[in-house]
């Protein structure tokens, strides 16, 4: 049945729309006011501004990078152009624990948070959530923001030491820093407890901090513990935690990084579920067998490859194999890891089997974990969303397309609660 509008700024005709709820795709137009989508379906327009025809194309909502570094690029690249280049118009941003605010340490941040800190610590520092919400309504961005507040970053505020566990004053320091992001309008907290800064923190001490998301309907989203040997012990861990702290809770970048539990996905898969069963509980995932972060002696075990995506010592070194650097010196891999500190490296640690598996998981969301200021990137930051349409539901037909734009879209926004997004409705 045709519905009858008297107008509308722009008009989309003759698509195939796929809704972003799973559902078959479907001949619609979508008719829209102002950045609000007023009309889908059959629809007679007296008079519209714009009207685009896309016969032959595919409309769906904007995509949702659930899991990005983006906390900078949204003010030094509002174009935000790896994202947006991919159907992205939402990202979330603060995630592995590390946010740009609230920064009041006047120290210079330590790894991984300097890949997302401006290269002079001096610009562009936030003491407040506020002030960094400010900052992106002054200077906004193409795409829309959805920002966490990392815990490596209320710990670099609180402590003078960040390798070992927070007395009750500096928590309850660190628990007043995240209320007031809260109530400023920041979407949760997130914690990278693989990371040094994060390593110490005790369980006990990351949930007296999640149990200041309920009032304000936070999410909890972790880089876990361990994502290797002791992946199944780092999932109880969460799953408590959150349970505990009475928050929903985000598994981030969902893997099977070492040999230890290579081809263990169906079981990290079921416990998932079965945390699910019981409590608000979602994971992402980003479709490639190599992940990316600073260079870590740790991340030479688990890997079969190691690629130097950047090095402020050895500048040089950037876009070559470890090894090869390694034999070229004559040295070990951690040896020559030590010398190009601080750097960044691409590890080749998962198995595509895993990888497919947890991708076609029907709670996996899809987020890039890409590191945008990187010199030599992942290939992530740019070809995570082209790579599932087309590499994982085209290709090797994981899933049919409806279920790859759910990934993107309708489940995301439903999961960060993210109102008025990811459904085309």
């Amino acid at each position: 049945m045709t519905q009858r509008l008297d107008r509308c700024d722009l008009l989309i005709t003759g698509g195939e729309v796929i809704d972003g709820t799973g559902s078959p795709t479907r001949a619609a137009d979508v008719a829209i006011q102002g950045d609000r989508i007023t009309a889908v379906g059959d629809l007679s327009v007296a008079k519209a501004d714009a009207v685009i025809d896309a016969s032959g194309k595919v409309v769906t909502p904007g995509f949702i990078d659930v899991h990005t570094h983006d906390d900078r690029l949204l003010l030094a690249n509002p174009e935000v152009t790896p994202k947006l280049s991919q159907g992205v118009t939402t990202v979330v941003v603060g995630n592995c624990g590390v946010s740009l605010s609230p920064w009041i340490s006047d120290k210079p941040p330590p790894p991984p948070l300097d890949l997302v800190f401006p290269d002079d610590t001096n610009d562009a520092l936030f003491p407040t959530f506020e002030a960094y919400a400010a900052e992106l309504d002054r200077h906004p961005a193409a795409i829309n923001a959805l920002p966490l507040i990392g815990h490596s970053t209320l710990r670099c505020g609180a402590m003078d030491q960040l390798d070992r566990p927070a007395t009750q004053g500096e928590i309850g320091k660190m628990r007043t820093l995240l209320r007031e992001s809260l109530a400023a309008g920041a979407g949760g907290f997130t914690t990278g407890l693989f990371y040094p800064p994060n390593k110490a923190a005790t369980a006990a001490e990351v949930e007296a901090l999640a149990r200041e998301l309920p009032d304000f309907q936070g999410i909890y989203a972790t880089h876990m513990r361990n994502e290797g040997e002791r992946l199944f012990e780092s999932l109880d861990e969460t799953f408590d935690t959150a349970r505990r702290a009475g928050c929903p809770v985000v598994v981030s970048h969902h893997k099977c990084k070492s040999k230890e539990v290579w081809g263990r996905s169906g079981e990290s898969l079921a416990r998932i579920e079965a945390a699910g069963a019981e409590q608000p509980v979602g994971f992402d995932v980003y479709p490639y067998v190599a992940g990316s972060t600073v260079l870590l002696e740790e991340m030479i075990e688990p890997s079969r490859r190691i690629i130097v995506s950047w090095s402020a010592a050895v500048p040089e070194a950037g876009g070559r194999e470890l090894a090869d650097i390694a034999a070229e010196w004559g040295s070990t891999l951690a040896e020559a890891m030590a010398r190009l500190q601080p750097g960044g490296g691409i590890y080749f640690c998962m198995e595509e089997e895993d990888v497919e598996r947890i991708l076609a998981h029907p709670m996996g969301m899809i987020g890039s974990d890409g590191i945008p200021h990187d010199k030599h990137p992942h290939p992530r930051l740019w070809g995570t969303f082209p790579r599932v349409l087309g590499h994982y539901s085209r290709d090797r037909q994981l899933f049919p397309l409806e279920e790859a734009v759910r990934k993107m879209t309708g489940l995301s926004a439903r999961t960060f609660n993210i109102i008025g997004r990811g459904v085309l409705e």
